[in-house]
């Protein structure tokens, strides 16, 4: 380590990541991060009530996922040269601004800027775990990682059935206008909880981002990790894009209700996150990633074993969406742990570069699991899912047990 990360890790051994300051990260991990998937299933009304012809509601979502990945590439960055609390504070002031935006919107444009707006600002859910690692002592780093974490899982499961649960009660409007309540709260108890940090990178913006080419070429387990997660987020969007059209199907004919019900139960996974984090700090990362990556072939592999739409089959569905959760946040925490080792100075590139491979995964892998629902229905979906997880698994039998430093480039 670097005497510049040195001195950045010093706080973390003045006791300053408390169970308290745990916690609250990991709730304003899940609470921004569900701001990217308030929307989803809430296209269809949206659309409707904006104007947007039926051809183009899939920018809803769409322009939120590409904000969300121009900040993590552009904004998530600027967590290795400017202090980390106020910048933090700055993006969710935005967010909350975004999501008001959003609410109040009755034509397409406005709506659709606001969209790409809160999929920017909400990059700032990858600002808040690199600086939780950054607060915490390494042979602790792993568990608080893994506690973190579980807050963004869970948020992003959440989202879906809180909005379609508020939005069947009220109308779309008021699921923005609420997040953006809870993001003006949420600010005021991270400016009187989260301490201040500040880097001491030398870099100016522009070769900060010069910097994430060289980092990516360079740093060979980030290339590896992101790699598995690209395939376990692939898996995990392309269940996730195809199973509630199998449920609402008329093999199961479940209501909008009912599919919300079954993603609640996936929330379940989320139980891996902290698991995974102990797992690595007794250096058991290898073993545990082989568990998470099976996971997610196995969870899919299952869904066969009945007949659809039968009892057993809807049974062994919902057991499925929590295996595969599992092992997707089981993976994530791993991974996270294991690119944080390589430089406090360099945690916000790293964790920006990562994450947007792992964006990248997701993305792909629900624009493929609609198209292949529509070819050859659950059955294709499934085996590109098994596919994914056997490529992920086949490349992390290559892989070798690291030396205990690296070269770091300069911060």
């Amino acid at each position: 380590m670097t005497s510049t990360s040195a001195a950045i890790e010093t706080p973390a051994h003045h006791g300053r990541m408390t169970a308290g300051l745990t916690f609250v990260m990991a709730a304003a991990c899940g609470l921004i991060v569900a701001n990217l998937y308030y929307a989803q299933p809430l296209a269809g009304p949206i659309a409707a009530a904006i104007g947007l012809p039926p051809h183009l509601t899939g920018l809803i979502v769409t322009l939120t996922q590409i904000g969300y990945g121009l900040g993590l590439l552009f904004i998530v960055p600027l967590g290795d040269l400017l202090e980390n609390r106020r910048l933090i504070l700055i993006m969710i002031a935005a967010t909350a601004i975004s999501l008001v935006g959003a609410g109040l919107s009755s034509a397409a444009v406005p709506f659709l800027l606001a969209s790409l707006a809160i999929g920017l600002t909400s990059s700032a859910v990858q600002m808040i775990v690199p600086f939780a690692a950054s607060l915490t002592p390494e042979e602790h780093r792993g568990r608080v990682v893994g506690n973190v974490v579980s807050g963004l899982m869970i948020g992003i499961m959440m989202a879906r059935p809180v909005a379609s649960f508020v939005t069947g009660l009220t109308n779309w409007h008021v699921i923005f206008f609420a997040s953006a309540a809870v993001m003006v709260v949420l600010g005021f108890i991270l400016a009187s909880r989260l301490p201040k940090r500040t880097p001491h990178t030398q870099l100016s913006y522009g070769g900060l981002l010069a910097s994430l080419g060289t980092l990516y070429a360079t740093q060979a387990i980030l290339r590896r990790r992101a790699f598995y997660q690209f395939c376990q987020f692939a898996a995990f969007s392309l269940f996730w894009t195809v199973t509630p059209l199998v449920l609402a199907g008329p093999a199961f004919n479940l209501s909008q209700t009912g599919i919300a019900l079954f993603a609640l139960v996936g929330v379940a996974g989320a139980i891996a996150s902290p698991i995974a984090g102990r797992l690595a700090d007794r250096d058991l990362g290898k073993p545990a990633t082989a568990l998470g990556i099976l996971s997610v072939g196995i969870a899919f592999l299952i869904t066969h074993i009945f007949t659809e739409g039968s009892t057993a089959a809807l049974a062994l569905l919902t057991v499925a969406a929590v295996l595969l959760d599992f092992g997707v946040a089981m993976t994530l925490v791993i991974s996270q742990r294991a690119i944080y080792t390589l430089g406090a100075d360099l945690r916000s590139r790293l964790n920006g570069l990562f994450m947007a491979t792992f964006f990248v995964g997701g993305a792909l892998g629900s624009a493929i699991g609609a198209w292949a629902f529509a070819e050859g229905g659950w059955m294709l979906a499934s085996t590109i899912g098994v596919a994914l997880s056997a490529v992920a698994f086949v490349y992390f039998l290559t892989e070798r047990k690291p030396h205990h430093r690296h070269p770091q480039p300069k911060a």
